[in-house]
This record gives C-alpha cells, sequence and structure tokens, in this order.
C-alpha cells in the first residue's frame, strides 16, 4: 500500500469513528453532559501522558511554558474545544443528533467567514455564492426550528475558531491536545469531586459496561485524532477537504436512521441547500487547487534548463 493510500485509509477511519461518535455517547447516559465532558477531559491527559511516556517526548512542555504568548494560545484553543465537546454531548443526549451534523457541515463556511474577517483573505466569486447559500439554508432551518439552530452554530463557530487557533499554533497533535486537556482538567476534577459530595455522580454507580465506556473516553477521543494526523502527513489537502464531510453525512445517518429524528420537509429543504453550498465550494476548491498545480507546473518546465 502507498504512503497516500495509507494515509486516505488514516483519514476515513478518523472521520468514520467521530461519524459514530452519537452511538458512544448515547451510551454514556444516564450520565449528564458536564459528568461525560469532565472524564473525557481527565481521561484523555491520562491516556496521552502515557503514550507520551512512552514516546519518550515531554521537551516540548519546556518550550510551552517558556512562552506566555503560546501558552496563552492553547488556554484559548482549551476553552473553545471545552465548549465544542460540551455542546456536542449535550446535543447528542438530547437527542439532537441531526442538529449537531448540521453544525459540521456548516463548519467549512463558517472557516471561511474566519479566513476574510480575521486573516483578510479575498473569497473568489463562487466561494461568496456558497457563503450565501449557507446562510440562506440556515435562515430556512431558523424558521423550521422556530429559532435559530444554536447547538449547529455554537459547534461551527467553537471548532472553526479552534482550527484556526491550533493552525496559528503548528503543535503536533499528542503533544496539543495533552496541553489543552491539562488546562481543563483541574476545573473537570473540581467539577467531579462536587457532583460525587453532592451525590449526583453516575460513574461507577449505573454498570460495569457504563464505567468501562467512561474510562475509555480518553482514548476514544485521542485515536480519531492521532489518525487524523497520520492523514495530515500524507494526504492532499483537497483530499483532507473532501474525507471531512464522513463525519457528519454518518451522524446524520445516525440521528434520522437509528434514533428516528424528525426530518420534515423545510429541514430536509435547509440541509439540501447546505449541501448544494457545500458542493460548490468542493468544486471550486478542486478548480482552484488543479489550475495551481498547472501554473506551478508550467513555471518549473519554463525554468527548467533546456
Amino acid at each position: 500500500m502507498s504512503d497516500e493510500r495509507r494515509g486516505y485509509l488514516y483519514g476515513f477511519t478518523a472521520y468514520a469513528l467521530w461519524g459514530f461518535f452519537p452511538i458512544y455517547f448515547k451510551l454514556l447516559q444516564p450520565s449528564p453532559p458536564l459528568e461525560i465532558l469532565s472524564h473525557r477531559v481527565i481521561w484523555s491527559v491520562v491516556f496521552v501522558a502515557l503514550l507520551l511516556t512512552g514516546m519518550r517526548n515531554w521537551t516540548f512542555l519546556k518550550r510551552i511554558l517558556r512562552t506566555p504568548r503560546l501558552l496563552g494560545g492553547i488556554s484559548l484553543a482549551a476553552v473553545l474545544i471545552g465548549v465544542n465537546w460540551a455542546t456536542y454531548i449535550y446535543g447528542v443526549n438530547s437527542s439532537r443528533v441531526v442538529e449537531t451534523a448540521l453544525g459540521y457541515f456548516i463548519t467549512p463556511l463558517f472557516v471561511v467567514l474566519l479566513g476574510v474577517t480575521v486573516l483578510h483573505e479575498r473569497l473568489r466569486l463562487w466561494q461568496w455564492i456558497a457563503v450565501g447559500v449557507g446562510g440562506l439554508a440556515v435562515a430556512i432551518l431558523t424558521i423550521d426550528y422556530g429559532h435559530l439552530p444554536y447547538i449547529a452554530l455554537t459547534l461551527a463557530v467553537s471548532f472553526g475558531s479552534y482550527s484556526l487557533i491550533k493552525k496559528r499554533m503548528s503543535l503536533p497533535p499528542a503533544e496539543g491536545l495533552f496541553i489543552e486537556s491539562a488546562v481543563l482538567a483541574l476545573p473537570a476534577l473540581a467539577y467531579l469531586t462536587w457532583l460525587n459530595l453532592d451525590g449526583g455522580a453516575k460513574f461507577g454507580h449505573v454498570s460495569a459496561t457504563h464505567t468501562i465506556l467512561m474510562l475509555f473516553a480518553g482514548v476514544a477521543t485521542a485515536v480519531p485524532l492521532l489518525l487524523f494526523a497520520g492523514a495530515a502527513n500524507r494526504v492532499p489537502l483537497v483530499g483532507l477537504g473532501i474525507l471531512q464531510y464522513v463525519a457528519p453525512i454518518l451522524q446524520l445517518a445516525c440521528g434520522v436512521l437509528i434514533y428516528h429524528e424528525p426530518m420534515p420537509a423545510a429541514r430536509l429543504a435547509g440541509f439540501g441547500l447546505v449541501w448544494i453550498a457545500l458542493i460548490i465550494f468542493t468544486a471550486d476548491g478542486l478548480r482552484s487547487a488543479r489550475a495551481t498545480a498547472r501554473s506551478r507546473a508550467a513555471a518549473e518546465a519554463t525554468a527548467a534548463p533546456a
């Protein structure tokens, strides 16, 4: 198997695992979302710490601790991913899996808007059209829900902003996840301590299966991320862009086919517009990538000696 094919396998596996996350988090009930989030944070720290110890890779901590700006960026990223995780768990366990899938469908469009507003990038015509169609979809879904799809929008805004910060810091995935989880670990421990003293903790009091699944929350968090990192180093950016739709497609299927969440005509129309926007966005990206590749090849041919 070629290195690129292996990368596609890693990427597809990562997004497929993320796509089936609704099933995993549903199994963690009757724990409330904050208890699930806290255990996810703590066991992520434990699992990644063991991984880094096995790799003998702790030197990165000195660089981070000696760079206040980097530490501040990681702390902000930790807050954003904490909000994202909490919102996703709440959405899944309040029977709104379809809306969580919508959040990850519209994330690429929000990232484009971040590029314009934060990085001052200039959009091409078809990118503007895709963003406009996406905005129309959100308007239709707002009418259908009777309110803004706030779970979807919170997921898109938190993960899009998190991705922007991570791109600027360029930390390896295991090291980044460890620091982010460590930042969240203290409030997570404080919450779990209070929950146990208050008698509301479910961990260890439901069943052996529930306890084991909670313990594996760190593995479930880290493994897809590490697979994605392996894919990112081997697969072209355009390929990764297409693979990212695997997760929300599977999440949507879980919501509709497994948990029988409603999909009325207006909601289906809103999702249809989102998919049209993503098709426009992806097709424009492919066309731009091909044009860039042709220009680079022509420049190299011109520069080559006779």
